[in-house]
Formats: structure tokens, C-alpha cells, sequence
């Protein structure tokens, strides 16, 4: 069995209202690769939607070009022993950072991560919210991380 290290987490961000709520998920889950650069593999599994603020029906649609919130609900298993917490939340916030302003550009602010508790990823992911993981990751990762779903 590979040693490993699960960490719940919630991201937010906000997107370009022409973002589509699929590409962002496989983004971050993609981002999970960056990590062995760090020295250790890693799995991103989670769930992601939209959290736009609430509107009256007189305030619909929302103005054009107005950012989306977006968000993702999810666990990161990180291979390797001696990685903290700190550390693998650190390096992910940095690796999902420079992803969606790769691919987004500049919207103002850098994605928030936070590591949170796993009972708050289950009761709080919305059930129309879509999944997302890191496509070929280690069987053993995988396995580990989707345990605590």
C-alpha cells in the first residue's frame, strides 16, 4: 500500500463569464501532475460548481462580461511520507494559481485553497455539481483518495 497523505479541499475562484464549468474542473484536477515536480505524485477528486451570487428575476441575466465564482469541493491524496499538510496545500494553491492564469488570464485575484474538514466536502458539494479527477494517476492514489468519498 503507498503511503499517503488525504486532504479535503475547497477552491474558489473567479472566472471569465465565457468559462465553462467543465473545463475549469478538469484544469484543477489536471494541476494534480504539477505536484511530482514537488517530489511526490498526487490525485485531485472533487466536484465543481458555480457560485454566483443571487439575483432577483428583475436582475437576470447578470451584466455582461461580470465575473463567475466558481468552486470545487474535493479530496487531494499526495504520495510520500514527510509531506505535511501545509506543505502539499501550499504547493497545490501555487500550481493551481499559475494554471488558471494561464489559462484565464489576470481576473483580479489569485484562486483561494483551503484544506477543510472531509465532513464539510460531504455535506456541502451541491448535488448538480460536476466531477472531475486527475486522469492516469496511481492506482493506489486513486483508491486512497476515493475512500473518503
Amino acid at each position: 500500500m503507498l503511503d499517503s497523505l488525504i486532504v479535503p479541499l475547497f477552491v474558489t475562484t473567479d472566472l471569465p463569464p465565457e468559462a465553462e464549468l467543465a473545463e475549469f474542473g478538469e484544469l484543477l484536477a489536471e494541476t494534480a501532475r504539477v505536484l511530482g515536480d514537488d517530489g511526490y505524485e498526487a490525485f485531485l477528486v472533487g466536484r465543481v460548481f458555480w457560485l454566483d451570487r443571487p439575483v432577483l428575476p428583475e436582475q437576470s441575466p447578470a451584466a455582461e462580461g461580470e465575473l463567475r465564482f466558481a468552486g470545487m469541493l474535493g479530496h487531494l491524496a499526495a504520495s510520500g511520507a514527510g509531506h505535511t499538510t501545509r506543505e502539499v496545500v501550499g504547493d497545490v494553491r501555487r500550481a493551481i494559481g499559475q494554471a488558471v492564469t494561464e489559462r484565464y488570464g489576470d481576473v483580479g485575484v489569485a484562486p483561494a485553497v483551503f484544506a477543510i474538514r472531509d465532513q464539510d466536502v460531504r455535506e456541502r458539494t451541491p448535488e448538480l455539481a460536476i466531477h472531475v479527477d486527475t486522469r492516469d494517476a496511481a492506482a493506489e492514489l486513486v483508491s486512497a483518495a476515493r475512500s473518503y468519498l
